[in-house]
């Protein structure tokens, strides 16, 4: 059985995402980091850049495999089952692409649009019009994509899918709506409306303490 570190947070989720998809067994551990847990030297000896998620698979050759990075984890479980990504071609390269285009685009415009927004200690206006800009133009380019196509790298859902949805589900944080981009939130309502994503969604939101 697959063990997930995790929090309700934008990266984490994609995670158990994949494992549903994939009806793959997991337990998953919550990592509060709104409460600084994953700073505790319990979790940074599994990930010494201290963030979620992680991935641990005892059943791993070599006696397990501990994983960090939500990209390298999805990859990882897509290759491990040969499924949600195309083994070879241009399928596969697209895949790549948006999921490179999310680690280095559209995920961090979204991250620093809301930390600058909500969490930063002084008000910063040039960098609040900076990155939400990012976030706002990013978004408009995915929504060029699934212009084109029924999800982000072609006719079939896969891990890049599965990523953009991270942050697309917690878009709120970066004060980004779908308003103007409704191809976006027609590939986000099919995606939300997915057994495996739904699933995935509550067990995550269940880490989150109610009191």
């Amino acid at each position: 059985m697959f063990e997930v570190y995790a929090f309700a947070t934008p990266n984490s989720i994609k995670v158990p995402i994949a494992l549903e998809e994939l009806g793959l067994p997991y337990r998953l551990h919550g990592v509060n980091v709104r409460r600084g847990e994953q700073k505790a030297p319990g979790f940074v000896a599994l990930n010494p850049n201290a963030k979620v998620p992680v991935l641990v698979d005892p059943a791993a050759a070599g006696g397990g495999l501990v994983l960090t990075e939500s990209a390298a984890i999805l990859v990882y479980l897509a290759e491990t089952t040969g499924r949600l990504l195309p083994a070879t071609g241009e399928g596969r390269a697209r895949v790549f692409e948006q999921l490179f285009f999310h680690a280095s685009g559209l995920g961090p415009a979204f991250g620093q649009a809301g930390f600058f927004q909500r969490q930063a200690s002084e008000p910063q206006p040039l960098a609040i019009a900076r990155f939400s800009a990012e976030a706002r133009r990013t978004l408009a380019v995915l929504d060029g994509v699934l212009a084109e196509r029924r999800f982000v790298a072609g006719d079939a859902f896969t891990v890049a899918d599965i990523a953009h949805f991270g942050w697309l589900w917690r878009r709120e944080f970066a004060g980004v709506n779908l308003e103007d981009t409704p191809h976006v939130a027609r590939w986000y309502e099919a995606v939300a409306a997915r057994h495996s994503v739904q699933r995935a969604v509550e067990r995550v939101n269940a880490l989150v303490p109610q009191a």
